[in-house]
């Protein structure tokens, strides 16, 4: 395992991770106190994942004609200079909105190709532990930064100024670890599936996906403003994040662990089952502050849970140009899910005072009927495996 290599992509996507905590509920929180509406605070916190959207159509063109040192180097500088200018960029919706555009366009490049990167390094019999630090290491550094905003207010222009100098750090970090060499990428003919074509192939980890961005656009962008108008205090909405975020952190070692001592499909469900049953049970929990803070880490943690099981379901299944298309296809998923997530939502919360909550369970509960089937057809072969063994 290249360890060097493996390093360097961890620490890249932990400030990916950072800057993503750190900027979404800082757009928001000053959306909010500008007067703005959980709609329009809901569209503009969307525009990142459509940058990601647009990131998974361009992976294919910057593998075949860049290096892989290069690919990062200029998707680390695009995100460097949009959350450089954020300060100077909320006098204009306009400028605010390209800048949340190329943030998502250059994270999205990174991300797909770095979760390809990281299942091609993992030895089977430990994917399910190397994934979980990988999705530990991107959760931890996000969970700085609703902690940051907590700890300086949102108004404060040292959260850009360090979010743009960790993006300084990873540019020296790819440029001493990531090698200057191109990835073996083959022609569309080449591939069992298009981009398109992966939700036939795999829709349980399609739907789990979609699920998991939802919930982290939802929950960094829209859970201060749910909890403000509920009664809590701005410091304590964003510390709220926080606490989601921690339980995802602290858990998916554990899950990953896990995951490779269990059949991996039936604990993807019971993460599914616990994620809707305390989705269902939000609004109540408001009520109880004593339980609502550890249901929170459970939250945070089967949530994360779901995305991580799917990484290594992915890393199990697919080899070589598939799971570089299977990767670009989750990145073109995670932006439906994060555009559609603070969308939808902002919404339902003007419809509803809890139309958050309901909308959680309702994802939650998609993935668990596809959850379900999978796990269902995965029993159905080991049984068949098992006489000719």
């Amino acid at each position: 395992m290249n360890m060097r290599l493996l390093a360097g992509l961890l620490f890249a996507v932990s400030v990916v991770g950072f800057s993503l905590g750190a900027s979404l509920p800082l757009v928001s929180l000053r959306l909010h106190e500008a007067g703005a509406g959980t709609l329009e605070i809901g569209i503009v916190s969307a525009i990142p994942a459509a940058g990601m959207m647009l990131s998974a159509f361009m992976v294919d063109a910057c593998c075949r004609l860049l290096s892989r040192r290069t690919i990062y180097l200029l998707c680390f500088s695009l995100c460097a200079l949009s959350i450089g200018l954020l300060e100077w960029s909320f006098a204009s919706i306009w400028l605010l909105a390209l800048l949340r555009l190329a943030l998502g366009v250059g994270m999205g490049i990174a991300i797909i190709l770095g979760e390809s990167w990281v299942n091609e390094l993992c030895p089977e019999h430990n994917r399910g532990k190397i994934m979980a630090l990988y999705a530990t290491s991107f959760t931890g550094f996000q969970v700085l930064g609703p902690a940051m905003l907590a700890l300086v207010g949102a108004n404060s222009p040292w959260v850009t100024g360090v979010v743009t100098a960790c993006y300084g750090l990873a540019l020296l970090c790819i440029l001493l670890t990531v090698p200057n060499d191109h990835v073996e990428h083959g022609e569309e003919d080449d591939k069992s599936f298009t981009l398109g074509g992966f939700f036939r192939v795999a829709p349980a980890l399609c739907v789990a996906v979609l699920f998991f961005s939802f919930f982290d656009a939802v929950v960094l962008s829209l859970l201060p403003v749910y909890a403000t108008s509920h009664g809590f205090a701005i410091g304590v909405a964003a510390l709220m994040v926080t606490v989601v975020f921690a339980g995802d952190m602290l858990f998916q070692l554990p899950l990953g662990w896990l995951a490779d001592r269990v059949e991996r499909t039936g604990l993807h469900l019971v993460c599914g089952l616990v994620a809707m049953a305390i989705g269902i049970a939000l609004p109540w929990l408001l009520q109880m502050t004593w339980l609502l803070w550890p249901l929170l880490v459970v939250l945070g943690a089967v949530a994360g849970g779901i995305y991580t099981l799917a990484l290594v379901l992915i890393g199990q299944r697919f080899k070589g140009k598939d799971l570089v298309t299977a990767n670009a296809s989750v990145g073109l998923l995670w932006g439906v899910g994060s555009l559609v997530g603070p969308l939808v939502s902002g919404a339902a919360m003007d419809v509803a005072p809890h139309g958050l909550p309901m909308a959680l369970a309702v994802m939650a509960g998609l993935f668990v009927c596809f959850a379900r089937q999978a796990w269902r057809r995965a029993g159905r072969v080991s049984v068949e495996v098992s006489p000719g063994q």
